[in-house]
């Protein structure tokens, strides 16, 4: 984990919080849940630290929401246009990476589309889907990408698109250079 910097890492921590408490959890039964410490939540919880991208993940399938969903909850109006400046970004420097809601979770929309960087040599292993059956489409924009699903390996390069639904475990995995993607999720 990493120092927390982002200006809206006070909203999140809240937020965080705040899905904790409506599914009646306390820190020790999250802690049991997701197999993160206690004390790595509360301080997650107190925006002492930022989570990581695998914490996120870990979040994301005990709640059965969407990572993005996690990082700022629902539109509540649906607004057509998404300017750059208005796409919530999400950064986890311990893994060189950064998440951009390019069309932010809407109640209203079932497609989401966000926009990923992978630094050089970084690993990021998410050990169960956020929400089981989530269609997915990864898109590479540029560099080269190892996704694995369930347990098989897809080596990614620019112009590439990897669609699967997903039910268990997913890892990327950059070599040499950084690589920025799309996915689309429904």
């Amino acid at each position: 984990m990493s120092k927390s910097i982002h200006p809206s890492s006070d909203k999140l921590a809240a937020h965080l919080r705040g899905l904790r408490e409506q599914h009646c959890m306390t820190l020790e039964g999250l802690a049991g849940k997701t197999g993160l410490s206690r004390a790595t939540l509360s301080r997650i919880e107190k925006n002492e630290v930022s989570p990581t991208a695998e914490t996120l993940g870990r979040l994301a399938a005990v709640y059965t929401l969407p990572i993005s969903q996690l990082l700022s909850p629902l539109e509540k109006s649906f607004q057509p246009i998404v300017r750059r400046q208005d796409q919530p970004v999400w950064t986890d420097k311990t893994q060189a990476f950064k998440r951009r809601n390019v069309s932010p979770p809407s109640g209203q929309l079932s497609v989401e589309l966000i926009e990923g960087t992978l630094g050089a040599q970084q690993r990021i292993a998410y050990d169960a889907p956020a929400v089981p059956g989530q269609e997915h489409h990864l898109y590479v924009l540029s560099g080269q990408i190892e996704i694995t699903v369930e347990g098989k390996a897809h080596d990614l390069r620019q112009g590439d698109c990897l669609r699967y639904i997903l039910f268990g475990e997913t890892v990327f995995k950059t070599a040499q250079t950084p690589c920025s993607y799309l996915i689309a999720l429904s």
